[in-house]
């Protein structure tokens, strides 16, 4: 719900020997959702000022916490401190160059060479679900407009959610900001963006556009973040919040594997159940930034966007900058709260589609099974073994184009390299068809191979910087998405492939971030407008393959886990989590990518062993248990594995079969913390209603001489009796969370997982 109501407050202050007495005009605006507050206010000279954020409040007038009554107050009657004043309040959206020297918003250049911005409050709206975001941009390739949606989170019928929209004015510069707050109100979460106009004659260039800045009362916060790097992403890192500034932020290009678009702010008694918890995620695929600063008054701000490090925008007359969105997710019950308001946002209000609320078709992928190794011949065997064990879709990974035999080529070449897939594709297409089975197949869009005939045509078509050598990695460039022309004719190839047969999915892949960051089509004072188009033109293309295939099933991927946002899961439902597949490394990489996405978006397989990553071997049982969280594949070739490990995947299909509802529409609770005790893992779903359960143990270090360890099981109804089907013992919902259960785990690496069912209160 959000409120606006206007107020007054009233002091006196000492001012040259006398004292005077003041009142102030303020525009109060509250948002409201089930359990929490989010408050600020405009005075009468329109500074935005930030209220609150935190626990739900009372019907009460929250201007006083703007503490306007104290030095330096208001500037309406003392001036003369202005520069004190603005480096000391809290701003709802704070601006470079007029005395505040914390952490800022917004910054430009404007025709003058200057820095300074001002914006003022001007006006408001309240209305029902929330817009749609779009950027605007010329393309210079094809001299023409081009107009992309951006992702964000959106309304399923306008009434689960309310949309406040701020517009502040900078008449020196005549720039309008345009401040989106939308509540969903049954969930615990605000969003936020920004929308800057040019309303001027002349353009301007920002420099500086964040989307989100909360102030808050003290500094005795812990900083969570999630880091990490290939085949470790997400991992979970906590410390006490320190003067200065303490972030995290990706200038690769994509939001990368060592730093998740992802940060919270948690009281420091604030653990899984209990706790204030404030979660912050930008829904964006390229560079970003998050940073938390204790400044000099004991207080906290924290900010969020695109990192502005080497960004330039030139805003013409007229025309918009539209920034991504923050999700912001407020707990009073811990960081599993916090997480559970995510997962049901994503769910129901992130990601689209034809498989939004579908159970996943149970793939085999060819990767780890052949590498480049294989032919028509071997996939159909694959294929026909996997279809009697019950595998659903085969997915045909790198190798299939142009004339690749390595990763040395062929990539922007998506044409069939019919030496290995004898017959074409669509007699192998439909050779699987005919085995029960979908096909799948594997793409790189944004790359490009010296070695290639498409480098050959438009070597100016790589991103580069003319006289300089450019840096190759996995011998490969990356396309200028910026270039309409080229976005045209790598789809151009992709869709003549999808329409050559009946292929129902694809793997996107990413496997390199941008250097030498330049455009052969950008003229010189747009060059640096490339970091932030080449994300676009990536999300122009993923607009148009889920609008011309909204059958199409998409997962993506860059490198593993490299861009797991919330922009990649508003085009695909699923992100493959990382190339590591060891079930024990990814208790770590799940556990950390839990904290803000849903299992229904974790691409998880199971493996071949050892493991190709880190040479670990593990019982088949565990790494099925550990890829349930996910969307459950495999990732090995099924005709040469150990004869145990094949009989047991019908048995594991079932499983996954019989437990996916409640894993991919369940409330997740974490119950051990492997970051904290690396002997064991374990994790629960609750089903909506409370009327069963999914409770997984993993044991990483056996405990020979106390093999039981007891369990807590919260998030079950606490007056209904719950039956443990695979221990045949039955107890109160409030006994499982406030005594636990004792469980018997034996050896290193093995798992349990224990069904319950209400059986009555």
């Amino acid at each position: 719900m959000i409120t606006k109501t206007d107020s007054k407050i009233s002091y006196s202050r000492w001012i040259n020997g006398e004292q005077k007495s003041f009142t102030e005009d303020l525009v109060n605006f509250r948002l409201d959702s089930k359990n929490s507050t989010y408050a600020f206010s405009a005075l009468e000279d329109g500074f935005l000022l930030h209220a609150y954020y935190g626990k739900r409040l009372g019907n009460d007038d929250l201007s006083y916490l703007l503490r306007l009554n104290e030095n330096p107050f208001t500037l309406k009657s003392n001036n003369r401190d202005k520069g004190t004043f603005m480096d000391s309040k809290s701003f709802e959206f704070p601006c470079h160059g007029t005395g505040d020297y914390r952490e800022s918003c917004f910054m430009v250049m404007d025709k003058d060479g200057m820095s300074t911005c001002d914006l003022r409050y001007s006006s408001y709206e309240i209305i029902k679900g929330k817009p749609d975001l779009t950027q605007e941009f010329y393309d210079y390739a094809t001299k023409s407009w081009q107009k992309v949606n951006i992702p964000a989170t959106w309304s399923k019928d306008g009434e689960d959610c309310e949309t406040l929209i701020i517009t502040m004015k900078d008449e020196h510069l005549s720039l309008t900001a345009e401040l989106y707050y939308t509540v969903f109100t049954d969930l615990d979460i605000i969003t936020r963006s920004v929308k800057i106009t040019n309303e001027a004659e002349k353009p301007v260039d920002l420099r500086r556009v964040l989307s989100v800045c909360v102030d808050y009362e003290g500094c005795d916060y812990d900083y969570i973040t999630l880091n990490g790097s290939w085949a470790r992403e997400r991992i979970l890192e906590r410390s006490h919040l320190h003067h200065g500034k303490q972030g995290v932020d990706s200038v690769k290009g994509e939001s990368s594997h060592q730093s998740n678009p992802f940060v919270a702010l948690v009281s420091p008694d604030c653990d899984e159940n209990k706790g204030e918890a404030f979660g912050y995620n930008l829904v964006y695929s390229g560079n970003f930034c998050a940073t938390a600063e204790v400044t000099q008054h004991k207080r906290t701000r924290l900010v969020m966007g695109i990192n502005p490090f080497d960004f330039s925008w030139t805003l013409d007359p007229g025309k918009s900058f539209q920034a991504p969105e923050v999700v912001m997710s407020y707990s009073c019950e811990g960081l599993g709260q916090m997480s559970r308001n995510f997962h049901d946002l994503y769910r129901n209000n992130l990601i689209r589609g034809e498989w939004k609320d579908k159970r996943r078709p149970i793939l085999i992928n060819n990767w780890e099974a052949t590498y480049f190794n294989f032919n028509t011949e071997k996939l159909i065997s694959i294929a026909k073994e996997a279809s009697k064990l019950g595998i659903e879709m085969l997915v045909m990974d790198d190798g299939w184009f142009g004339h690749r035999d390595s990763d040395n080529s062929s990539l922007g070449d998506w044409f069939v390299y019919e030496k290995k897939i004898d017959g074409g594709l669509k007699y192998l297409v439909d050779e699987v068809n005919k085995l029960g089975m979908k096909f799948g197949i594997w793409f790189e869009p944004e790359m490009i191979s010296p070695d290639s005939v498409l480098y050959t045509e438009h070597p100016e078509w790589a991103i580069q910087i003319p006289g300089r050598v450019p840096t190759m990695s996995r011998e490969q460039y990356v396309l200028d998405y910026s270039n309409k022309e080229v976005r045209d004719h790598i789809y151009e190839m992709i869709k003549k492939i999808l329409d050559s047969a009946n292929i129902e999915y694809i793997k996107w892949d990413m496997n390199r971030q941008l250097t030498e960051v330049g455009s052969t089509t950008l003229p010189t004072e747009r060059q640096r407008e490339l970091w932030h188009r080449y994300v676009l033109g990536v999300y122009d293309v993923m607009n148009r393959l889920t609008t011309d295939y909204p059958y199409l099933l998409l997962e993506n991927c860059s490198g593993g886990g490299a861009r797991f946002d919330p922009g990649m899961l508003y085009f695909s439902p699923q992100i493959w989590t990382s190339d590591d597949t060891d079930a024990i490394e990814r208790l770590k990489i799940q556990h950390g990518t839990s904290i803000c996405y849903p299992a229904s978006s974790m691409g998880a397989h199971v493996s071949d062993c050892p493991n190709h990553t880190v040479g670990r071997t593990t019982p088949f049982s565990t790494r099925g248990d550990v890829a349930l969280v996910g969307t459950f594949g495999y990732e090995l070739d099924v005709t040469r594995i150990p004869e145990a490990d094949r009989n047991a995947i019908p048995g594991q299909i079932e499983k996954f079969k019989k437990y996916n509802p409640l894993v991919r529409t369940g409330d997740q609770y974490r119950i051990g913390n492997i970051f904290e005790d690396n002997t064991y893992d374990a994790w629960m779903f609750v089903a909506k209603d409370k009327s069963e359960a999914l409770l997984t143990i993993v044991q990483v270090l056996g405990r020979p001489n106390y093999p039981q360890r007891v369990f807590k099981l919260p998030g079950l109804e606490p007056d209904a009796r719950y039956t443990l089907e695979e221990l045949d013992i039955t107890l109160s919902g409030e006994t499982l969370e406030n005594a636990g259960v004792a469980i018997e785990m034996y050896g290193d690496f093995s798992s349990r997982t224990i069904h319950l069912v209400k059986v009555r209160k």
